[in-house]
């Protein structure tokens, strides 16, 4: 449950996948439109964006053709069912190739006046899911899919297809490509359309030591030590692409793997952990699991139920991460503050956070690719907070088209992939120590906000939650609601950061493995307040 949550914001904020839902396109102001599914020989999902929505799908529907969000094409078994960990040796040095090859054969096909833009997304993923510390699942995934997008005298239509990384494509391409054009003939103008017409071109490939499946799956199964683990494994290469017919081409490329598990003592009570990374290490997962497990013997003492009002708080990175998740839903939108629609409406009008908050979209440090669809490159680092000052803006070329801005390359939803909250002094054997008598908080899920333009989130505590008495952990506490503004716990209430912060990778895969990751520290807040 807290993975499909988690997961449904991040398809929100995240940079769209090549194969993006038309609902969300049509959520973006006037990139909006609806997928079209023609009688054609290949399957493929046909993007109409900028028409207006009512008119082209009284058009459509007249026609049979209107299909939200849906692909014809099985996405997970392009190339039929391997066996787990068996990846073909070609796919890895061709991938690359075989992308800008179409792109450069469809460049050249295009007559005088038009631009085609085309992305790529693949991956090659390792899958392990596993109940009572044993294996339930195993398998691996090999997908590439590919966005065309023709622009012509400011007109816009896109295609996405499944793409085998055979000789076929090359077919299936021009078709898709022959598709959009014909759609192109009655849309209107798009007012807010805006590419990047100079080439920049870029090329990423970060390798990591990832174990073999096998070897990751034998040193989970020991670190659990026999306790009841349910987790899921994710690891391998992820792949994005980028390239026009002006010449431009990006490519990244990233090896990594994410687990994510919890350990479960008896009907609700459970201790959730998670390691992530780009080099594997069977010494760091120990680690971390033995921390779990000490988590969940103190889950085994009675649980304490507090009554509402305010208490000393800490959270925990995971905490502190469904936070700031939130606050990427419009938080540094220049779309949002353009509307005032933004949830940090207040400090664009001078309020500020605790000079210890500093917060950056830090793109050069995650997993996302610093390109997106429309060509533009996106700095290393966009600071979004400075000093607990409101910073800069995630400015999408829509936007900065829309409001007269210069764009950073944020993606449609204008949300960080890549948030970086700078550390603090806390050491983390201090913690408890320095909490003294409070709550100490690892979890928090079901946010929201209970007052928008304020700021005001309300949310539960989940997993293991405990009262601390004279730094030392008394107990686990029952589920609790709380219900704050950010001015007060990460402003006037907030007490220090620690100085270690986690690396957190969104363990989503619907559709494809999620590249949005954080780098956080915990908090330690004088007060929060709790109303059930």
């Amino acid at each position: 449950m807290l993975q499909e949550k988690r997961a449904h914001r991040r398809r929100q904020q995240e940079e769209a996948p090549v194969h993006e839902s038309a609902e969300r396109q049509s959520r973006e102001r006037g990139g909006g439109g609806v997928r079209l599914q023609r009688a054609l020989d290949v399957p493929f999902a046909l993007e109409v964006p900028q028409a207006p929505l009512d008119r082209l799908a009284r058009r459509a529907a007249v026609a049979h053709h209107v299909v939200h969000g849906i692909l014809t094409d099985a996405r997970l078994d392009a190339y039929g069912g391997r066996q787990h960990g068996a990846h073909p040796a070609s796919f890895e040095p061709c991938v690359k190739e075989h992308f800008f090859d179409l792109a450069e054969h469809l460049g050249r096909r295009l007559p005088p006046g038009e631009l085609l833009l085309c992305s790529f997304s693949a991956e090659r993923s390792d899958f392990v899911r596993f109940n009572r510390a044993r294996v339930r699942q195993a398998g691996s995934v090999e997908q590439r899919f590919l966005s065309l997008r023709l622009v012509r005298s400011r007109r816009q239509a896109g295609a996405t297809l499944v793409l085998a990384g055979t000789a076929e494509d090359t077919a299936r391409a021009e078709t898709a490509l022959g598709a959009v054009r014909r759609a192109l003939e009655g849309l209107p103008e798009d007012p807010w359309l805006l590419v990047n017409e100079a080439p920049c071109s870029t090329d990423v490939a970060r390798r990591g030591r990832l174990a073999p499946a096998q070897e990751a799956v034998g040193a989970i199964i020991a670190a659990a030590g026999g306790r009841d683990l349910v987790g899921f494994y994710a690891a391998g290469t992820l792949y994005r692409g980028f390239a026009n017919s002006l010449g431009q081409r990006n490519w990244h490329e990233v090896d990594g793997f994410n687990f994510d598990w919890s350990l479960h003592r008896e009907a609700d009570l459970a201790a959730k952990a998670g390691y992530a990374g780009f080099d594997w290490d069977a010494g760091e997962l120990a680690r971390r699991m033995d921390d779990a497990a000490q988590a969940l013997g103190h889950l085994g003492a009675p649980r304490r139920l507090l009554a509402p009002g305010e208490y000393r708080a800490f959270l925990a990175p995971r905490a502190l991460e469904e936070l700031v998740g939130l606050l990427a839903w419009g938080g540094f939108s220049a779309r949002a503050r353009a509307t005032r629609q933004s949830p940090l409406l207040r400090m664009q009008e001078g309020a500020r956070l605790s000079a210890k908050i500093d917060l950056a979209e830090h793109i050069a440090e995650g997993i996302a690719p610093a390109f997106q669809s429309e060509g533009f490159v996106k700095p290393p680092r966009v600071p979004l907070i400075v000093a607990g000052a409101l910073g800069e803006a995630l400015v999408s070329p829509r936007s900065a088209r829309e409001y007269g801005l210069a764009t950073n390359a944020a993606s449609g939803a204008e949300s960080p992939l890549a948030p970086e909250l700078a550390p603090g002094a806390l050491a983390p054997g201090e913690v408890l120590a320095a909490l003294d008598r409070g709550l100490y908080i690892s979890n928090l899920w079901y946010l929201n906000y209970s007052d928008r333009p304020a700021a005001r989130i309300t949310g539960m505590t989940r997993f293991a939650t405990f009262w601390v008495e004279r730094g030392r952990i008394a107990g686990p506490v029952a589920p609790m609601r709380f219900d704050d503004d950010l001015y007060r716990m990460l402003g006037e209430n907030l007490v220090e950061l620690t100085r270690e912060r986690e690396w957190l990778v969104d363990p989503a895969t619907y559709g494809e493995r999620s590249t949005h990751a954080a780098r956080l520290p915990g908090a330690l807040l004088s007060a929060l307040r709790f109303t059930l």
